[in-house]
């Protein structure tokens, strides 16, 4: 591993959070990490240097993900890009794919199911050769963990509310809420 060239990545994500997690997890890993929380910070780091690869969160304030795709794919066609997605809209990471990202990753994401997703931008440079039992679409379970947790946040974390928007008994969303999502 010693003579390999360094891949560089770069985490854009608002989530100071989670982006510097990811960041420690990808430096122990051996790659070379920049990291920013806005689509200008991103575009600035890119423009000095363009990264190999680029994890990108679909919802940011100001300039969305997508956005970026366009702006990182306009400085360099090359960089490998994968969304990450707090909300399990599939017609957003088509969206995001058809704009240049080569894979997407629901949230929570660790760093390994990230390089995985990287991974399989390799494996076929031509989506038609992508066999449709690769495609596993999510469970109906990881589904509604997910719309779950996007009306808590547009909520803005209150429980009471988010079980009034959803039509559902405050107790019912709160056990929902302490179980782990479900694996696709």
């Amino acid at each position: 591993m010693g003579s390999e060239p360094v891949t560089s990545v770069l985490i854009v994500d608002d989530d100071v959070t989670l982006r510097d997690r990811l960041g420690r997890a990808f430096r122990d890993r051996g790659y070379e990490v920049s990291v920013a929380g806005s689509y200008d910070e991103a575009m600035a780091m890119a423009r000095d240097e363009s990264p190999e690869w680029a994890v990108v969160d679909l919802r940011m304030p100001g300039p969305s993900g997508l956005e970026l795709i366009q702006g990182l794919k306009g400085i360099d066609e090359t960089t490998l890009i994968v969304v990450l997605t707090g909300y399990g809209s599939i017609a957003t990471a088509v969206q995001a794919v058809r704009l240049g990202a080569c894979n997407y990753v629901t949230k929570p994401a660790d760093a390994d199911e990230i390089i995985a997703a990287f991974a399989g931008c390799h494996k076929s440079p031509l989506a038609e050769e992508q066999s449709p039992e690769e495609f596993r679409p999510p469970s109906l379970a990881r589904l509604e963990w997910e719309h779950i947790n996007r009306v808590l946040g547009d909520c803005g974390g209150n429980v009471s509310e988010t079980a009034r928007r959803l039509g559902m008994h405050r107790r019912t969303l709160q056990r929902k809420l302490q179980k782990h999502p479900p694996r696709s």
